[in-house]
């Protein structure tokens, strides 16, 4: 696959490396694409959940196959057909709530490692263990972190935020253009949540002028707690205005006379 995708392995694990830099990965250096011990190959915790987490983030139908307990596959040769089954190396599958992935790995050096990923009412979490002694401590390792990060974390999500009402436009067809937010807001806690202290704040951009088109970025609504920002949800515009021409200027003159 390397060689398909970049011409030689040597070239694609640069853009590996590449990658990893790129992911904020401070810890990684590859040196093959195969993953087996080498000198100057290694990587740490949490750089594999920096490359988990953009996997599945960007690339969800990891979990088709991730998913998968045991499977048949047909293998073909010269001499015909077999077929034999697999079945996954990541045990967590069958004995974890919510388990969804992600890869087992072990070399010599490395030991027995996993970067295991769980999902339960609606938050989705990473764990990481390396140089384990054996398979079972790695499963069992993993199902402690998760439980520990279920336990601690607490999803908020604004089901009613600020009602929005109709905003200016300079040099449009219409004098005002209505809005709507992108998304309902969610952030995890990793404490108790006060609701109280959680502070809102609709911002839209200075002297907004036409043209705008229909779900443009015009601004946003920021969320912080305890007077900490934790994030924010952009504001669309709910409707396309259109730059006003000289006709529109003389029609609303003659309207106004």
């Amino acid at each position: 696959m390397a060689e398909h995708i970049s011409g030689s392995e040597d070239a694609f694990v640069a853009k590996m490396n590449e990658k990893a830099q790129v992911l904020g990965m401070k810890h990684t250096h590859f040196v093959n694409c195969c993953g087996l011990d080498a000198d100057g190959h290694y990587t740490s915790a949490r750089d594999i959940a920096l490359m988990s987490r953009e996997l599945i983030t960007n690339h969800p139908d990891i979990f088709h196959y991730t998913t998968i307990w045991m499977e048949n596959i047909t293998h073909v040769t010269k001499r015909g057909e077999s077929e034999f089954g697999l079945s996954n190396t990541n045990k967590l599958l069958r004995h974890y709530q919510g388990a969804t992935g992600l890869k087992t790995g072990s070399t010599s050096k490395a030991g027995f490692c996993l970067s295991a990923t769980a999902e339960r009412n609606h938050i989705s979490l990473i764990a990481i263990v390396m140089a384990c002694q054996s398979a079972k401590e790695r499963v069992k390792d993993c199902a402690s972190l998760l439980d520990y990060g279920f336990s601690l974390c607490k999803i908020y999500t604004d089901k009613q935020p600020p009602a929005l009402s109709t905003v200016p436009v300079h040099n449009g067809t219409k004098e005002f253009i209505s809005c709507k937010y992108e998304k309902n807001f969610s952030y995890v806690f990793t404490s108790e949540i006060n609701q109280n202290n959680i502070q809102k704040k609709v911002v839209f951009q200075k002297n907004l002028s036409a043209p705008i088109k229909k779900n443009q970025v015009i601004g946003r609504l920021e969320y912080s707690y305890n007077n900490k920002k934790i994030g924010k949800v952009s504001i669309l515009a709910s409707e396309t205005v259109g730059k006003a021409k000289y006709t529109d200027y003389l029609q609303k003159l003659l309207l106004n006379l």
